[in-house]
Parts: C-alpha cells; sequence; structure tokens
C-alpha cells in the first residue's frame, strides 16, 4: 500500500469504545454527544443541538452512500476458516478485499499469496496480487489488501450471507440497517460513513429552518482498517453540478463549508479546480488531505473520532489545525466520549 510520510501530531490514552449503536444503549441517534470546537474553546453539547452552532448561510456537506454487506465467512485454500471484507469493485471486474481472522475479525492475514482460493458461499475469490499493484505494503509482515478475480456472483453472495463489516469491539452483531445513516440512498460503501450517523430527519428539518443548507456527495468508502501511516485507498466518488455550484455560491456570500466526515471531506477537495472552485467529477479519488496538502474549501468538520497515527487523523489535523485538533481530542478522552462508528462526534470550527 502507499504510505503517508506524515504522522498525526495528537497524542492521548486509549479512549472509550462504543459497544453498539446508540438506540440499543437506550439512546436516540441525534441525542449522543457533540463535542464543539473553536479557538475560543470547547463545549459539550447533544448532537441534536447541532444548528446552535451553526449560522444561517452554512452549507453542511453529507455523504449519500449506503452501506454494503461487506463482510462474508470464507474458506482460504491455505488458512482454513477466514473472514473476508469486500471492499470495492474495480473497474476490469475485479475485488478488492481484506482477509481477517475468523471468527471476529479481530487481525488481517498477512501471509496470504497469490494463488490462494478463498471459497465463499455462492462465490469464491483468487487472490491475484496485492493492492495497489506496486506491491508495496503496509507492514513488514505482509499485505493487508488484495486484487482477487471472483467465481460466481459476490454481490449475490453479499446481499445472501454477508453482513456489515465489523471488528469484534461490539457487544453482538447488529443488523445492516443499524449501518445506515438517513442520507444513505447509493448502495456501495463496505464501511458505513458514520459521521452522518447521529443526523435524523427531524436534525436536518431543523437545520434547513435555520437557513443552514444541506447538500449531497457521493463517496463509496473502502475498508478504514488501516495500519499506521498507510493512505486511505483510492475510492469512488462524485459531486454533482447542483452541489458544486451551491458550494461556490455559500462560499462567495462568506458562509462556511462544513463537511460531515473525512469522506466528504476528501470528495470535496477531489473536485477543486485550479482556480479555487468546485467542478463537477466524478470518478476515481486518491487524493490524501494532510496538514502538508491541506483543504481548500472545507471550513469545518463534523467528524468521529480517530485512531492515533491514523491517515483520518492527518485530514482532521489538516482541517481544524494541530493545536485544536488536540485540545478537543484532551478534552473528549476527559469527559469519556465514545469512540468508533457508534461513537459520540465533534464538530471543529477552525
Amino acid at each position: 500500500m502507499r504510505t503517508v510520510h506524515e504522522t498525526p501530531t495528537t497524542t492521548f490514552t486509549a479512549p472509550d469504545v462504543a459497544p453498539a449503536p446508540a438506540e440499543a444503549r437506550g439512546v436516540d441517534r441525534d441525542a449522543t454527544r457533540l463535542l464543539v470546537a473553536r479557538p475560543d474553546g470547547v463545549t459539550h453539547a447533544a448532537f441534536r443541538d447541532l444548528a446552535d452552532h451553526l449560522a444561517a448561510g452554512d452549507l453542511v456537506v453529507v455523504n449519500d452512500s449506503a452501506t454494503v454487506a461487506g463482510q462474508l465467512d470464507g474458506r482460504s485454500s491455505r488458512h482454513g476458516a477466514v473472514v473476508v471484507h469486500v471492499a470495492t469493485p474495480l473497474d476490469d471486474g475485479t475485488w478488492v478485499v481484506e482477509v481477517r481472522t475468523a471468527p471476529a475479525a479481530a487481525r488481517a492475514v498477512l501471509d496470504a499469496a497469490p494463488g490462494d482460493r478463498i471459497t465463499l458461499a455462492g462465490a469464491a475469490l483468487d487472490l491475484l496480487e496485492p493492492y495497489p499493484r506496486d506491491g508495496s505494503s503496509p507492514t513488514s509482515s505482509g499485505n493487508r489488501l488484495w486484487r482477487a478475480r471472483a467465481t460466481g456472483d459476490v454481490v449475490r453472495a453479499m446481499s445472501r450471507h454477508g453482513r456489515p463489516i465489523s471488528y469484534g469491539y461490539l457487544d453482538r452483531a447488529y443488523p445492516l440497517s443499524s449501518y445506515q445513516t438517513v442520507f444513505a440512498t447509493r448502495p456501495g460503501s463496505a464501511e458505513m460513513p458514520s459521521a452522518a450517523r447521529p443526523f435524523t430527519d427531524d436534525l436536518v428539518t431543523r437545520l434547513v429552518s435555520r437557513g443552514i443548507g444541506v447538500v449531497p456527495i457521493t463517496l463509496h468508502t473502502g475498508v478504514s482498517s488501516q495500519e499506521a501511516g498507510e493512505a486511505p485507498q483510492p475510492e469512488r466518488f462524485e459531486v454533482t453540478d447542483a452541489t458544486a455550484r451551491l458550494v461556490n455560491a455559500v462560499r462567495a456570500g462568506g458562509g462556511r463549508i462544513v463537511a460531515v466526515g473525512t469522506t466528504v471531506t476528501r470528495a470535496l477537495e477531489s473536485a477543486v479546480a485550479d482556480d479555487g472552485r468546485v467542478v463537477p467529477r466524478s470518478g476515481w479519488t486518491e487524493r490524501v488531505v494532510t496538514p502538508a496538502d491541506p483543504p481548500r474549501v472545507v471550513d469545518g468538520l463534523v467528524t468521529g473520532w480517530h485512531d492515533p497515527a491514523a491517515s483520518h487523523l492527518l485530514l482532521v489535523e489538516a482541517v481544524a489545525g494541530a493545536r485544536l485538533t488536540q485540545t478537543a481530542y484532551d478534552a473528549a478522552v476527559a469527559e469519556g466520549y465514545l469512540w468508533h462508528e457508534f461513537g459520540d462526534a465533534a464538530l471543529l470550527l477552525p
């Protein structure tokens, strides 16, 4: 895999992890916690209060990608029982996959090799080569992602036998519906664009009634279990003409562009023309937003909490700045905010 040559400066102690969706914990989606960080300080709120911390004329940009059932049980010709994470289909008909240990997908199988066959229910995957094709790997002990040729119908296998990708820290398995946001209309994400999970119809109505716009982009996520220093894989995205026009109009009028998640930030920044305007654009993006290559149009960020040294945390620092990011993470750890896809959120307004 390609590596990120920068590393995040934000440090923190081991956080608390959300073991279940908010609803399973007896909490409404929009009642999860929201930490609001500005240069003048930190405020603790509920996510449903998001509109109170934005202003008329701001634009909230969300991801309308829906999560697919990308986790399948399989049997490797060399390793026996494994779990497969189906990351994304490629243009040549092959798939990007990750092979992980059974039964809970706790860690990547790093000694997979070309020629390994993984038998699924109703399909099979033959590993061809590390992905991307340069053969670089995220660790010294093997490759995490592979390009694989499918025999049979992988999409059908996912729809019949798949489940949402998870990593073993949840208290039990949850249905695919728990991994969809209120904006999810275009299936394609291997993992939930989780920053938008706390949104509800009522919250969207409240934002719009305050003069705060809400518009979509599409970015279909790959798998997010990056090793330290590993860059995000290429991902499919689309920024439509309508969204591009609204982003440019809001910027021209002095409003802020608030991205909901790292996926939205990546998509928007992949659609910036040389003159600084957002243009309609779609396809594959390899854009990696870091402090050395910062965002040009995103002014604020709604985000979950990311692990140390992850490339997602580099993106957060690129938007919010290292000092504000450290302040927010210190406060989140001190106040017991919950991490991962079903956890709490931050609104970072540098």
